[in-house]
């Protein structure tokens, strides 16, 4: 870990964490979430599971249009549908449809094959791993960006790839961490740290 820019972060963490307190965020929607907010993707898991259909099967076994339907609120739910029958559709072809055996796979190769699915890029694969799969990859994203920014302690390359770099450098290499330190910064970033920032009440004002 670099001393310097490792006790950097920590510091926000911290100063984040004393802020908010623990998140619990356990991202069970990681495809529904893009581009929506999380209380709309709760309103589509409600729909799914009242559905019974909050599960691998129940999903492969629904219609396209019915399943759009369910995820209607989470937006985008046509384009979203699909999405989730190919996460499905990977995980029966390449898996045997066991969703344990799935996230117990080698990190490399399950981020390779997430990446590889339709409507799966770099922050839904790294949220799955995160969160699904509890493995220790720091989820980067425009709240993480636009904040880190802000402080002065942006990625030397602004590429997906070098912002997590930064974390994955700098931190003890932990998915705890990673896990609350990534809510924590979506908290920070939907409160505080939004387009508009709100300055005045920011925990990170005199880091």
């Amino acid at each position: 870990m670099s001393n310097a820019r490792g006790k950097r972060l920590l510091d926000v963490y911290h100063r984040l964490y004393a802020a908010y307190g623990p998140q619990h965020e356990i991202i069970a929607g990681a495809i529904l979430t893009q581009s929506a907010a999380w209380s709309n993707v709760e309103q589509a898991l409600g729909k799914l599971k009242a559905a019974g259909a909050l599960s691998p099967e129940g999903i492969a076994g629904l219609p396209e249009s019915e399943l759009a339907h369910l995820v209607r609120p989470s937006g985008y739910y046509n384009a979203k549908a699909r999405k989730l029958k190919a996460f499905v559709r990977l995980l029966d072809r390449d898996f045997g449809g066991d969703l344990e055996a799935m996230l117990g796979s080698p990190i490399d190769e399950l981020r390779e094959a997430l990446l590889s699915t339709h409507g799966i890029g770099p922050e839904t694969a790294d949220s799955i791993l995160l969160y699904a799969a509890g493995r220790p990859v720091f989820v980067i994203d425009a709240y993480t960006r636009r904040t880190f920014s802000r402080l002065g302690s942006a990625a030397e390359r602004d590429t997906y790839e070098g912002w997590q770099r930064l974390f994955a450098e700098s931190l003890p290499f932990s998915a705890p961490l990673f896990n609350e330190y990534h809510a924590l910064i979506v908290r920070h970033g939907k409160d505080v740290c939004r387009k508009r920032p709100l300055c005045g009440e920011c925990p990170l004002a005199a880091s």
